[in-house]
């Protein structure tokens, strides 16, 4: 392999973040990736599970969506394909003179299959990215996956990672965490007119017991300060909760539009699926680097950062129950100057390690330990 990569990346979907949180990092990996240099085609799959929820949200939601991603990633090159039996055929073509193809966990077994199937003729590299908790809570959704055929697998997390290597016998695995596209999410400048905000989906009770301790409740006790909350996914039983609690919900955001949220809200929280606090600590998921990235000031539901990728207690603030996040909430709505250097000391550390950029040149360099 040269200076230059040619890199084929498969995603679930590049244009539609529908309860689809890998693809925030995806684009902006792809993008620096261009960026510096490299040449980066991405695939997806036509009518994918993600368009088409965000199809089911408005007559143009999916129009508008392809718009604003051209606007915001004019150099990503999508392509699209179908899983059928025409695939193998463009597979082959696409993927032709590819030197690193990266794998995104969440494709289909048979696509998967077949792009690995190319490899003895092709000669290309193949990298298994995952960025979700499945190799944990559904192992053998992952072991579906040839995972012994790729060249590597890419985790992000040490915890993900060490499942692939002690667990499922991978031979070269990385820690690859996620991180902020500081080309979209930086500090904008916007009006205050929320005090407290939750960006982030219900699912499927993953988060239930969470949500009702370290936003529902300080909400309802804090009725004199606005709470809104941003998602999918709610159920009609979780929509009078919030409602209850005088939360306003706001529905759909599309990714693009979270840092000018983040902007005009004093305060963003932050709430991990429970196991992001226990088995798989050390994941802070992509909401926490974008919400540091965007200038928010950060209060976090316990999880325990043990990669050591932020300073806990000065880049955000981390409660241990209810009452601790109505008086550290309390406080931070009162006392502007230490929302500003909470805010500051995020985005401090964002900048300094954190970026699409930085993983970028990871990359590179994984690729490179290859041709060992």
């Amino acid at each position: 392999m040269t200076g230059r990569l040619r890199f084929r990346i498969f995603a679930h979907s590049w244009i539609s973040d529908w309860n689809h949180g890998n693809a925030h990092f995806l684009r902006g990996l792809a993008s620096e990736l261009v960026k510096q240099e490299h040449e980066v085609r991405c695939y997806e799959e036509c009518d994918g599970w993600s368009m088409k929820n965000l199809a089911a949200e408005g007559s143009d939601a999916a129009a508008q969506a392809l718009l604003a991603f051209r606007s915001a990633f004019p150099t990503l090159d999508v392509r699209f394909y179908n899983n059928d039996e025409s695939f193998a055929g463009f597979a082959a073509q696409a993927l032709s003179d590819a030197e690193v193809v990266i794998i995104h966990e969440w494709n289909a077994p048979a696509v998967v299959a077949q792009i690995l199937a190319l490899k003895p003729a092709l000669g290309f590299r193949a990298l298994f990215h995952d960025t979700h908790h499945r190799a944990y809570t559904n192992p053998g959704e992952i072991l579906r996956m040839p995972l012994q055929e790729f060249d590597g697998v890419l985790a992000f997390g040490d915890a993900i990672r060490r499942i692939y290597s002690e667990g499922f016998g991978v031979e070269k695995t990385w820690t690859f965490h996620e991180a902020a596209d500081t080309a979209r999410f930086f500090p904008k400048n916007a009006e205050k007119d929320t005090d407290v905000v939750w960006i982030g989906n219900w699912g499927d009770e993953e988060r239930t017991r969470e949500l009702e301790e370290f936003l529902i409740s300080p909400a309802s006790a804090m009725r004199e300060h606005k709470f809104a909350v941003h998602g999918v996914r709610y159920p009609h039983d979780a929509l009078e909760r919030l409602s209850h609690s005088g939360i306003e919900f706001r529905g759909y955001l599309p990714n693009l539009r979270a840092p000018q949220m983040y902007a005009r809200s004093k305060i963003s929280l932050h709430v991990p699926r429970r196991f992001y606090a226990n088995g798989l600590s050390g994941v802070p998921t992509i909401r926490v680097f974008e919400a540091l990235a965007a200038g928010s000031p950060l209060v976090c539901a316990p999880w325990n950062d043990s990669e050591g990728l932020f300073r806990p207690g000065e880049d955000y603030l981390c409660v241990p129950d209810s009452q601790g996040m109505i008086a550290e909430l309390t406080h931070l709505l009162h006392d502007d100057h230490a929302r500003q250097q909470l805010a500051a000391n995020g985005l401090e550390s964002i900048r300094r390690r954190h970026t699409c950029a930085h993983r970028a040149e990871q990359l590179v360099e994984i690729c490179h330990e290859l041709e060992n």
